[in-house]
C-alpha cells in the first residue's frame, strides 16, 4: 500500500486509535474490539510488549492498517517495517526516523506542539504532523490557530482526545484525531461500544 493510499484510509476513517495495552493479549483483544466495531486502522505503541509480534500477527490474522507508534528513532522504525507496519508515528520529529520511512514508501507522521515544531516536522519529509500533547496547548482552538497558518500541512491531534471533543478537533481542521486510553481501556465490549459511538459521530459529521 503506498503512503497515499494509507493517507486516503486515515482521511476517510478519521480515527486513528492509539493501542497502549499491559500486556500483547489486551492490545489484540482491544484491536479485535475496534474492528467489530468498524474502525479499520489501529496504532500499536512500542510500549506494548512484544509490540512488533503483535504488529506482525494483526497484519496476517486481520485486514486492519496497522501502524507503528511511540517510534523514537529510524533503529526501531527498521524493526517496525520488518514487522510489517504500515505506517509510522512519532510523539516527536526525528529527521532519520522520517527519512527511513520516506525511504521505506510508509507514511509517517511526527510529533509537533508549537509553529515552530510543526513546521520543521512537515519540512523534515513528514506526511502527516501529530499534535502532541493537544490538550495542554489549548485543545481544538490550538489546532485551528495552527491550521490558520499553516493550511498545507496536514494534522493529527492526540492527548486529550475523547469521544466529547472528537469532531470538534474535525471541524478545527484535523485528518483525523488520535485517541488512546478515552476509546482502548476496559473490556472489549467496552471498547467496542465506544468506538460505535465514535464511528457514529464522525459520521454526521459528513451528512
Amino acid at each position: 500500500m503506498t503512503r497515499e493510499e494509507v493517507r486516503s484510509r486515515i482521511a476517510a476513517a478519521r480515527i486513528v486509535p492509539v493501542i497502549r495495552a499491559a500486556s500483547a493479549k489486551q492490545a489484540m483483544e482491544a484491536a479485535e474490539a475496534l474492528s467489530a466495531a468498524g474502525i479499520a486502522i489501529v496504532e500499536v505503541t512500542m510500549t506494548v510488549p512484544d509490540a512488533l509480534e503483535l504488529i506482525n500477527r494483526l497484519r496476517c490474522s486481520t485486514q486492519l492498517l496497522v501502524g507503528a507508534g511511540t517510534v523514537l528513532n529510524a533503529g526501531t522504525a527498521r524493526e517496525c517495517v520488518e514487522a510489517g507496519a504500515e505506517f509510522l508515528v512519532s510523539p516527536i520529529c526525528d529527521p532519520e526516523t522520517v527519512s527511513y520511512s520516506r525511504d521505506c514508501g510508509l507514511l509517517s507522521m511526527a510529533g509537533a506542539l508549537t509553529p515552530n515544531e510543526v513546521f520543521a516536522a512537515w519540512k523534515s519529509g513528514a506526511d502527516i504532523v501529530k499534535i502532541f500533547p493537544c490538550s495542554s496547548a489549548g485543545g481544538a482552538p490550538h489546532l485551528r490557530a495552527l491550521r490558520t497558518v499553516f493550511p498545507q500541512i496536514e494534522m493529527i491531534p492526540t492527548g486529550g482526545v475523547n469521544l466529547a471533543n472528537a469532531a470538534e478537533f474535525i471541524r478545527a481542521g484535523a485528518i483525523a484525531v488520535g485517541i488512546g486510553s478515552e476509546l482502548v481501556s476496559g473490556e472489549p465490549a467496552a471498547i467496542a461500544g465506544k468506538a460505535r459511538q465514535l464511528v457514529a459521530s464522525m459520521t454526521e459529521l459528513s451528512r
